[in-house]
């Protein structure tokens, strides 16, 4: 009976140390345990792989700053060319209004200057054909004073000089008007058609006043850091030109930011596999890799003396059951 003793204490105390070597077993709140520690198991956050920002765009000179008349819910799905958003016309609007009657005041005074012109032109033309035929009547008056007294024909050559210098000048007026005249009609085309071009750039514009959604995914507001309560935009607000109205993370692939202590660094790699739990799934595996690994660590928290790297993770396959801001676990395997 002693030797039986003795043998079953030989064989616990062989047993012990091999169960303590052995190089996975089960800690004490559930987490795999290595010979070097615990596998690392980190809280981390879904994302979209691919987001595309909806950004007010500058509309014109005047409209830096529009105003929003409507708006899709939070976290509604969409699709690709979805209105999800629209911006007030009414100044664009009046803008035209403003225009569309200023083009006809213009079109008024190119009218004018066309029949203006056209009665400068005939009395310039008028004035030369008196002055050329004033000038023609001199000449022959001089010709014919070649029988008459000296005085006489020096009168005469005179008056034919004088109808020259007349005519050369009826002549220089008449071509300084032209240009003149070509040159204010010019300016004045030149007025209408800017104002044409305004009117439809002002048109074209009021189409772009329904922002789409540049993606498929959902619809996230963004958050209006003018407002003092810094909540997201809502109708009614006034949203600069450049600033972002909404995200639109596409569904289909998906990541998880996360990070690991700066003390398992060296226990993690690109490509290296990571099993993902969802908390509100955490019997369910998705499959991922890790795909970057931060260069900097930075403390996990502000009250905090930890340290982590930022890491992300890749989910390899497509689920429709992920969804941006999920919490969910990694299991760096």
């Amino acid at each position: 009976m002693r030797k039986l003793h003795i043998y079953n204490q030989f064989l616990l105390l062989l047993i012990i140390p091999i169960l303590f070597s052995c190089k996975k077993s089960i800690g004490s709140d559930g987490e795999r345990i290595t010979s070097d520690g615990t596998v690392i198991v980190e809280t981390g956050e879904l994302a979209a792989v691919n987001s595309r920002s909806v950004v007010v765009n500058r509309y014109g000179r005047q409209w830096y700053q529009m105003k929003i008349v409507g708006l899709l819910d939070h976290g509604e799905i969409v699709k690709e060319g979805d209105s999800i958003a629209q911006l007030d016309p009414t100044d664009i609007n009046k803008y035209i209004l403003d225009n569309e009657s200023n083009l006809e005041t213009q079109l008024a005074v190119l009218e004018k200057l066309y029949v203006v012109q056209e009665n400068i032109k005939q009395e310039n033309e008028s004035r030369i054909r008196s002055e050329l035929a004033s000038f023609d009547l001199k000449k022959i008056e001089l010709e014919a004073s070649r029988f008459e007294s000296e005085r006489l024909r020096k009168i005469k050559e005179l008056e034919y000089d004088q109808a020259v210098i007349t005519l050369e000048k009826e002549k220089k007026i008449y071509e300084l008007n032209k240009i003149i005249n070509a040159s204010d009609l010019k300016i004045q085309e030149i007025r209408v058609e800017q104002i044409k071009k305004e009117i439809e750039n002002a048109k074209s514009l009021i189409p772009l006043l329904t922002l789409r959604s540049p993606v498929s995914g959902v619809f996230q507001i963004a958050t209006n850091w003018q407002s003092s309560n810094r909540n997201i935009y809502k109708i009614g607000d006034n949203i600069y030109a450049g600033n972002p109205l909404a995200i639109v993370p596409e569904l289909e692939f998906m990541k998880v930011n996360t990070q690991v202590n700066e003390t398992d660094f060296l226990k993690v790699s690109l490509n290296q596999k990571v099993a993902v739990r969802l908390d509100a799934m955490p019997k369910v595996v998705f499959d991922g890799e890790i795909v970057y690994i931060g260069k900097l660590s930075r403390l996990k928290d502000q009250k905090s003396r930890q340290k982590v790297l930022d890491v992300e993770v890749r989910i390899l396959k497509p689920d429709e059951r992920l969804k941006p801001g999920m919490t969910v676990s990694c299991e760096f395997l």
